[in-house]
């Protein structure tokens, strides 16, 4: 998320007051102006930039690619791409789209691939507004599919006011499908646990937005999954002009029911780490705040849970759990090994992935970072929309005995881009590279699924020349 609205509690503001909120390229209102280099002046200047960016960052794969024509486009955003495993063999997808981060017509969209992922169907909206004013936007969806072949998607349904940020603030509803995604139930609602963060007006959603799949990581194989509670600025204000100093914790929920078939306003969620328990960590300056969010989770060869999660602090946080994801340890920084120095990264995604599959615990793992702490070519830590790139990837190992249970190689180059911008016509379009992703591991071989500057949405192969040389090797890049 980028730039969000610092109010507490008002209705939904003006499409252009929303695009200032989102836009990731600009600083204040004179960098959205057609001045600004990274200007999008038209629909024609777009398809330009769509042919010479579309292989920029080298995938094996091509899932979306908005539709432009003369008169304009309205699929430009898209982001928190979702690819999973279809009851029937299929590869499925679910990502939030819009023509631009929390404008009015965010809706849930749904794809499926039959051919490992080479050719995609024309995308569904499976929830949510198709333009503005046919309803309020929905968001951040993800999927759990039960061992009978119902597919849930969760996601959160704006309601028409905000708490903190307007893309944060939502009840907790979901649909579900029986006949693989071809068609969907009405949307139900989910009750939600009251944290003592969320807002006192019981009227109010939360803000909660959970950003990776939930994967069977909690007991007898049940859906686990992390997410962010942002605090309700009613109850503490943000202290500075920056979102990023935002409160904000991680906690985790299980999904005990899914199995069961039941309908979605009777998935039963069990609630972990919450209220006095959620992790933190403190953001610089001001102790009193958090900044920890977006937890990713991967299962250790011993059983054990290994959480990574952003922070403000300039390096990911880790936690361990030793219950399958009930209790959690208190959150450290993420080093290279044991003794070693940090490794860097902003207040961007830094999601990890067992490269032996979601619940293998196979001891390997791709950690994603940008490879420094938020200062990229004179750009700071709350300059969001600029310092997200380039994207490197950090093959991880399990070390038996270690006190961080995971060892990491030196970050190796994975992808960029040259500075230009995508995204809507009419506006300056995003630069960042920030992993709002996905990972499969089918027939051996895995699999990240990402969005580019939240415009296309793509796959690329992480293949064992990642892992050559060995933990104390020189970096190779492939």
């Amino acid at each position: 998320m980028n730039n969000p609205f610092p109010s507490m509690t008002r209705t939904l503001p003006s499409l252009p007051l929303l695009f200032a909120m989102a836009g990731a390229t600009g600083r204040g209102t004179a960098a959205d102006a057609p001045s600004n280099p990274h200007f999008i002046d038209s629909p024609a200047a777009l398809k330009e930039r769509i042919k010479t960016e579309l292989r920029v960052t080298r995938p094996d794969f091509i899932v979306f690619v908005p539709t432009v024509t003369d008169a304009g486009v309205n699929d430009t955003g898209n982001e928190h791409f979702l690819v999973f495993d279809g009851p029937d063999g299929s590869l499925m997808a679910v990502w939030t789209q819009s023509s631009a981060e929390s404008q009015p017509d965010q809706h849930i969209a749904f794809a499926r691939s039959a051919d490992e992922g080479r050719t995609w169907s024309k995308p569904r909206i499976i929830a949510g507004p198709k333009k503005p004013g046919d309803g309020f936007m929905a968001s951040w969806g993800y999927p759990l599919v039960s061992r009978s072949g119902r597919i849930y998607v969760l996601y959160s349904q704006h309601i028409g006011k905000h708490d903190n940020f307007v893309h944060h603030t939502g009840w907790l509803h979901g649909i579900h499908s029986d006949d693989l995604g071809q068609t969907w139930s009405k949307p139900q609602n989910i009750p939600v646990a009251r944290s003592s963060r969320d807002n006192p007006d019981a009227t109010m959603p939360p803000n909660m937005l959970c950003w990776q799949k939930p994967l069977r990581l909690g007991k007898d194989g049940r859906y686990l999954a992390g997410f962010t509670r942002w605090t309700s600025f009613a109850v503490r204000q943000n202290p500075t002009k920056s979102w990023i100093s935002a409160d904000s914790r991680v906690e985790f929920m299980g999904f005990d029911n899914v199995d069961d078939n039941p309908a979605v306003q009777d998935l039963a969620i069990r609630w972990f780490a919450a209220n006095e328990h959620a992790l933190a960590v403190p953001f610089p300056g001001h102790p009193e705040v958090s900044a920890c969010q977006e937890p990713s989770v991967v299962k250790l060869p011993d059983e054990r849970l290994f959480c990574v999660m952003r922070t403000a602090s300039g390096s990911p946080f880790w936690s361990v759990s030793a219950d399958l994801g009930e209790t959690w340890t208190q959150p450290r920084r993420l080093l290279r090994k044991d003794g070693a120095e940090p490794l860097l990264h902003p207040l961007s995604p830094c999601p990890m992935y067992d490269v032996g599959g979601a619940t293998a615990g196979s001891g390997r793992y791709a950690l994603f970072i940008h490879n420094h702490d938020g200062h990229f070519q004179g750009y700071g830590p709350t300059d969001t929309g600029f310092h997200r790139r380039p994207v490197c990837l950090v093959p991880g190992r399990f070390q038996p005995g270690a006190e961080q249970p995971v060892w990491f190689d030196e970050p190796r180059l994975f992808m960029d881009h040259s500075g230009v911008s995508l995204g809507k016509p009419g506006t300056p379009g995003r630069l960042d590279l920030a992993l709002y992703s996905s990972f499969t591991v089918r027939q051996g071989k895995a699999v990240l699924w990402y969005p580019d500057r939240k415009f296309f949405l793509l796959g690329r192969t992480i293949g064992e020349e990642w892992f050559e040389n060995g933990p104390t090797g020189s970096p190779k890049t492939p």
